[in-house]
């Protein structure tokens, strides 16, 4: 075994949803790695303070774009081709949720989950597939990550109908584009389970302690478990995975005892 089986430094990683949460736990990780890191985000106030943040970990650029717009995720491709000749990693983070009662919740809320964490992990990268192409060598192959959730493995305690949804149509679209693109692009999804995210804060505000005695290693996640296992599916070391879906939970989903 090689010292550089698990290295990532000298890579070309884009995050979609780069400027918080499990995006930017990721994006942290992959700089401190070694590799250079494009996040994008909607807010380009957010992209700048990321940025900013994230510069002392390693060469990280910021543009912002709407990726659920496929017009604006063209224009981010070609941004990013203005500067690479290739592409190493993409990691389709950006998502959304909405939570209502069943009888409450709105259409509008299925056109917006299911728009950005399902459509437009699929068009960026079909739009970015010339670059990953090219990032791709024999021994190496380029890698697609999407980030789904346990929400889309078991029911979730919440009222989020399409954010459930949207995450196990992932988790599918996951295995059809590993079909699709192997063995030149490998593709696999990651499904977190809680971690210190703003999506979690007030679940975590009011059932902090439940939800850390619920876990079976008795925790939450930490940034370095997001990025262990991102770093991982993007290293020599998983060229021989495509097409998973691996918990990233603590055992919370895996070991789910039915009554």
């Amino acid at each position: 075994m090689t010292t550089d089986l698990f290295s990532v430094a000298g890579k070309t990683v884009v995050i979609t949803g780069g400027t918080r949460g499990i995006g930017y736990m990721t994006a942290e990780g992959f700089l401190k790695a070694g590799a250079k890191v494009y996040v994008t985000s909607r807010k380009a106030d957010a992209v700048e303070a990321a940025t900013a943040s994230l510069s002392q970990f390693g060469e990280v650029v910021g543009l912002p774009c709407d990726v659920s717009d496929p017009e604006r995720s063209a224009e981010l491709v070609e941004q990013i081709g203005s500067r690479e000749s290739a592409v190493h990693v993409l990691v389709n983070n950006a998502g959304a949720t909405w939570g209502a009662g069943f009888d409450e919740f709105p259409a509008s809320a299925w056109d917006k989950v299911m728009g950005l964490n399902v459509k437009a992990p699929f068009i960026l990268t079909q739009q970015l597939r010339p670059l990953l192409e090219a990032g791709s060598t024999e021994g190496d192959p380029s890698r697609v990550i999407n980030i789904g959730s346990i929400d889309g493995i078991a029911v979730p305690g919440y009222d989020n109908f399409s954010y459930g949804a949207s995450k196990a149509a992932v988790h599918h679209l996951t295995k059809h584009m590993a079909s699709e693109l192997s063995p030149s692009i490998l593709v696999n999804a990651i499904a977190p389970g809680p971690f210190p995210t703003k999506m979690m804060a007030a679940s975590l505000a009011e059932q902090g302690d439940e939800i850390v005695g619920a876990n079976p290693v008795g925790r939450i996640g930490t940034p370095e478990d997001a990025a262990g296992l991102a770093i991982f599916l993007s290293s020599r070391a998983s060229t021989y995975i495509t097409g998973a879906t691996i918990p990233l939970d603590g055992g919370l989903s895996t070991t789910m005892k039915v009554m």
